[in-house]
């Protein structure tokens, strides 16, 4: 079972609202965390292998170790709480723009894959930032999912701070 940072690639961003308007349980907020953290994995180890700007590959292999650690957090709770996640509606749509920001950015060679990475990873974090507390931790239902969304999130704004400022020294 994976457990993904709630992560949307390119301009495939889905809003807060999807989940929100829609309620979510605890199975579906398992389910979305997970995929979240995949999708950014699964870019993150793109971005080690295909970038040219070394702070690119650098926040890349960031990705893949942090969210890895949140995915391992994550599974951990569900498998202790004995809760299986649930597909949904917002937790297909961040696969399917994972998986279509994955085929943009396989098409894409050096400083063009190294802007759109990062634009991408600037935006899926706010994205993910605004899920998380507009939909994730209001909408848990056990505390100890509440608390582990809680705990993270400040690793998700950091990862947001530190992807703007490579955005930002790649304009220079």
């Amino acid at each position: 079972m994976k457990f993904s940072t709630v992560v949307i690639a390119g301009l495939f961003l889905v809003p807060a609202a999807a989940a929100s308007a829609q309620g979510v349980n605890d199975a579906q907020i398992a389910s979305i965390v997970v995929t979240a953290n995949q999708v950014d994995i699964d870019a993150g180890k793109l971005a080690t292998t295909q970038a040219s700007d070394p702070e690119i590959k650098k926040f890349g292999q960031q990705m893949v170790t942090d969210h890895t650690g949140v995915n391992k957090q994550a599974v951990d709770l569900v498998t202790k709480l004995k809760v299986t996640p649930e597909d949904n509606p917002t937790s297909k749509s961040l696969k399917s723009g994972g998986d279509d920001n994955l085929k943009n950015l396989k098409g894409l060679k050096g400083a063009e894959f190294d802007k759109a990475y990062i634009d991408h990873e600037v935006a899926y974090h706010q994205a993910v930032l605004d899920a998380v507390d507009k939909t994730l931790i209001p909408g848990a239902q056990n505390a100890e999912l509440k608390a582990l969304l809680v705990k993270v999130r400040p690793a998700f704004v950091a990862h947001l701070e530190h992807a703007k400022h490579v955005q930002a020294s790649l304009k220079k």
